[in-house]
């Protein structure tokens, strides 16, 4: 197995066999299983092994768990086991790795999609419309993802929206934790909300602005930020407004502008309050309706969201204290302003409209590009190809290995951005070279009947080989005696594999004239019932005759030989 973490690891629990590696992450790798117990392809997620010696890291992983196992929705990824088990390390030391077994989803990565280009605008609203399902689902259980993000969304085959890794999500009782309070900035900053760039309170409408990230993106094929470090994109979601959407991509519709920059509202009050409100308005944008702003609810008393401060002024002892203090103050006698204060606020406001208009007429016009780099194609070319293609285009290329089947290893699969996309000088390209074919775990097949050996071994992705049957004393016929690859060996997915099977038979040979020991000897080794009789006939104590012939036989069969015991 790859990735150091799996290995001594090939089935867990003594249920799931673990396969090639299909993902990863920042704290753990997520494997292809099969559920030997049910039959079932599983996706199994284990810690990673510089990780699973650190307790708290342990403690976050089995949080993830916990809380991944409250959700049981059509949109949600489903948790189906957890646990821990024993391997070793590099230096020989015991130690304990978590895992969880989930849903395997057949499918693209949502940030796959949205590397080819903007998605249509009805295809945003249905994949926004799932995500925004998926968390009104999670927030009514009390739990805020907190890391919603392309890499976390799936579209399997059928269309269906799968949201996946509540691993940053915690029970909303402890949501008086903050970003940074924790020991590590526990999300991707494109998809930050304010309040987590700011290290404040995080609520459910923090997930509600990270899902406005997602849906600008599926707009215009680019998140909303983007910066040279995680920090300069923080900066830009505290103090940066956002551009519409169709300002990058002139089909997106007001409507829909107008969706996703309430969305991204700096303020939480100022933005969707819920996921069905959220849900309810993209979809009247979608189908051409601008969605009228609403006066939101008094939502301080839910435990999903904090006090509004701007609201604090209403509270009815902040309305006594205003009260009392008015009382307490002397009428006044005169009943407007002093003439030289209407002058003062006349001049300075003829001042500030003499400013501004001064300032106006001096701007500098700004410079669009008309014109960016396009993404060059670089599939099947070799990794150091195309770097100095990119680099000469003066682009910035991050090389990223994957496995893959049909193209070559050391040659370019694909580049993200696409092929084609315009992009500005010094952006980051990432490009995919392909690792060669993925790898699995030759299982342990011996001992198993044929049909069995077969499933087991499809399942892992590789291909029936080969039957080569031989003589065996002891395993039945049709019993796996070996294969080829031998069990635990590496083996490309879409390999052969050959298997020796058992005949059920032994082959008898020529003992006659040998000494009855000998020839009992020879016979018992090969697992057949050894009789003797006495042939009057000749003399010496050798075999004179046996009554099984020479050849194939059935296991553990009886043969009596005759023995010359003449005086």
């Amino acid at each position: 197995m790859a990735e150091g973490v799996t290995e001594g690891i090939s089935l867990l629990a003594n249920r799931y066999q673990i396969g090639h590696l299909i993902g990863h992450g920042g704290m753990a790798n997520v494997y292809m299983g099969t559920d030997s117990r049910l039959g079932r392809q599983v996706a199994i997620k284990l810690m990673k092994s510089q990780l699973a010696t650190d307790p708290a890291f342990r403690t976050r992983f089995r949080q993830e768990a916990q809380a991944a196992a409250r959700m049981a929705h059509p949109t949600i990824v489903r948790v189906f086991d957890a646990g821990e088990e024993s391997t070793r390390d590099a230096g020989g030391n015991t130690v304990l790795v978590p895992y969880i077994v989930m849903e395997y989803v057949e499918g693209r990565m949502l940030k796959d999609i949205i590397a080819e280009g903007p998605v249509d605008s009805k295809e945003a609203v249905r994949i926004t419309e799932g995500i925004l399902t998926a968390l009104e689902y999670s927030h009514r259980a009390g739990v805020v993802h907190r890391d919603i993000k392309p890499g976390n969304v799936m579209l399997t085959h059928s269309g269906q929206v799968k949201v996946m890794d509540f691993g940053i999500a915690r029970a909303v009782s402890d949501s008086a934790a903050t970003v940074a309070q924790t020991t590590a900035i526990l999300g991707t900053a494109q998809y930050f909300s304010p309040e987590q760039a700011r290290g404040e309170t995080v609520d459910a409408r923090s997930d509600l602005y990270s899902t406005g990230v997602v849906l600008f993106e599926l707009l215009t094929g680019r998140p909303p930020f983007r910066g040279e470090s995680p920090v300069a994109v923080a900066y830009q979601h505290v103090s940066e407004p956002p551009v519409p959407p169709s300002v990058l991509h002139p089909a997106v519709s007001p409507a829909l502008d107008a969706v996703t920059l309430h969305a991204l509202a700096k303020t939480r009050f100022d933005r969707f309050q819920s996921a069905a409100e959220f849900r309810n308005d993209v979809v009247d944008a979608g189908a051409g309706h601008l969605p009228a702003r609403k006066i939101h609810r008094d939502v301080s008393e839910s435990t999903l969201f904090g006090v509004d401060p701007r609201a604090a002024a209403g509270s009815e002892g902040t309305v006594k204290e205003l009260t009392t203090t008015a009382a307490s103050r002397p009428n006044r006698t005169q009943t407007r302003p002093p003439v030289a204060w209407i002058w003062a606020g006349i001049v300075l406001v003829a001042i500030v409209i003499v400013a501004v208009v001064f300032w106006v007429g001096h701007l500098t016009p700004i410079k669009l590009p008309t014109q960016g780099i396009a993404v060059p194609d670089l599939t099947s070319q070799t990794w150091s190809a195309g770097q100095k293609k990119l680099t000469d285009l003066k682009l910035v290329p991050e090389r990223t290995d994957q496995a893959n089947t049909t193209v070559r290893e050391g040659s370019i699969v694909k580049t993200s951005p696409a092929a084609g996309t315009s992009v500005s000088p010094n952006d980051s390209i990432t490009v995919y070279v392909s690792s060669g074919p993925p790898t699995v775990s030759m299982p342990d097949v011996a001992g198993k009947d044929t049909a069995t050996a077969w499933s087991q071994i499809r399942a892992l992705g590789l291909k029936e080989g080969s039957v080569t049957q031989t003589d065996d004393k002891d395993a039945p016929a049709g019993v796996v005696l070996s294969s080829s690859p031998a069990s635990g060996a590496t083996a490309p997915v879409g390999s052969t594999v050959n298997l020796v099977v058992s005949t059920g038979q032994v082959y008898v040979p020529d003992v006659t004239t040998k000494s009855i020991s000998e020839a009992t000897q020879t016979l018992s080794t090969l697992g057949l019932l050894v009789n003797a009789t006495q042939d009057l006939s000749c003399q010496g104590g050798v075999v004179s005759s046996q009554s099984l012939p020479v050849g194939e036989t059935s296991q553990h069969s009886a043969i009596t030989l005759g023995v010359c015991s003449a005086p």
